[in-house]
């Protein structure tokens, strides 16, 4: 049955529609905001949201059982399909005991790579048999969304098993050639670990996990690529050398050297990526790929990860792509301003050099 809230929240949907919004922020005492673009716009043609509306809100979004977890535990992920079929990935919170939800929109259709504006070289990793490849960057800058369209080449192309393992699934992928099985954690696993214990009882050819979180997933992920998978992870890092640090200090002192070796083994490459405002409007990628050869291998083995950064500066001719090289191709292309190419770049004297 239709009510105020019910409409008040289809209003905003088809505000984040039109405006092409990635994120809405709904707080009790604020008005309902979207990001577009990256920067925040508040709604002010409304009223302040109520604590009324958030409780009915929460009662669109979560079942009773979820919204006792809610209670309980202060905050909730979850996934929503609106009633445009447009899909939202959802957190629920407190702050200064009043509810907040923030919805990001997930995008109706799993767009290319040529699309996204991505580097034709990522279709490398998605024909390879095993390996372990991650996607990492800032927070809402892309990355399951360059996840999908290596997903999605997968299912186009090859005759396949593919699992996902997600809290909450975004993307949701009409089987083609592969078989695709989707797992929410909390409502079809308890959790990764226990999904990730499962996954080698499955006959799976791929995984997608949708976040390393700790050291046991880390472990399982790095397994599954060592026997004979391809796994798929993303990471909230900047860079490669920054994302091998982290996964290395996720384990003990005395586990470290094993994880060094593992890693080498079976890391086939680290794509770092962050939109950046484009002149024209909307946002473009800029973006890092390291490609794991004999030579970063023995670097990550012997433990010399900060080399690595520049070794990708003086490795293109193998593929290999810095942010700077990217960056100073963006403003070459009048896509991005020089001062955001700046406000981005690691190493501002290397940029400098090729601008």
């Amino acid at each position: 049955m239709e009510n105020k809230q019910k409409k008040l929240l289809n209003d905003l949907l088809m505000i984040v529609e039109k405006e092409n919004a990635s994120d809405l922020h709904l707080s009790e005492g604020r008005f309902p905001t979207i990001r577009v673009d990256g920067s925040l716009i508040p709604i002010t043609a409304g009223m302040e949201l109520t604590n009324e509306d958030l409780e009915e809100f929460l009662r669109i979004f979560l079942p009773p059982e979820a919204r006792e977890k809610f209670m309980a535990e202060k905050e909730f992920d979850f996934s929503w399909t609106g009633d445009t079929k447009r899909r939202f990935r959802g957190n629920a919170f407190f702050q200064q005991g009043n509810i907040s939800i923030v919805l990001r929109a997930i995008n109706k259709e799993i767009k290319t790579l040529e699309e996204l504006n991505l580097p034709e070289i990522l279709e490398v990793f998605a024909r390879k048999e095993q390996g372990f490849f991650l996607v990492v960057g800032p927070t809402g800058h892309g990355k399951s969304t360059t996840l999908s369209a290596i997903i999605e080449l997968i299912n186009t192309n090859r005759n396949a098993h593919i699992l996902t393992i997600e809290d909450p699934v975004e993307y949701v992928y009409k089987q083609k050639r592969s078989i695709i099985d989707q797992r929410e954690v909390k409502i079809d696993t308890k959790d990764f670990q226990t999904a990730l214990r499962s996954m080698f009882r499955q006959d799976i050819d791929v995984a997608l996990i949708g976040e390393m979180r700790g050291h046991e997933t880390i472990e399982a992920a790095v397994t599954a690529a060592e026997t004979g998978h391809l796994v798929f992870s993303t990471l909230h890092t900047n860079s490669a050398s920054q994302t091998i640090d982290r996964i290395i200090d996720n384990f003990p002192p005395e586990g470290q050297k094993q994880i060094r070796s593992q890693l080498s083994n079976s890391l086939i490459g680290i794509f770092s990526q962050r939109l950046i405002r484009s002149v024209s409007g909307g946002r473009v990628p800029a973006y890092e790929l390291l490609i794991n050869n004999n030579a970063v291998a023995n670097l990550i083995r012997e433990g010399r990860i900060a080399e690595i950064d520049s070794f990708i500066e003086t490795s293109s001719d193998q593929g290999m792509i810095s942010l700077n090289r990217s960056l100073a191709e963006l403003v070459r292309k009048g896509e991005i301003t020089v001062e955001d190419a700046y406000a981005h770049s690691p190493r501002s004297k290397a940029l400098e050099r090729m601008l």
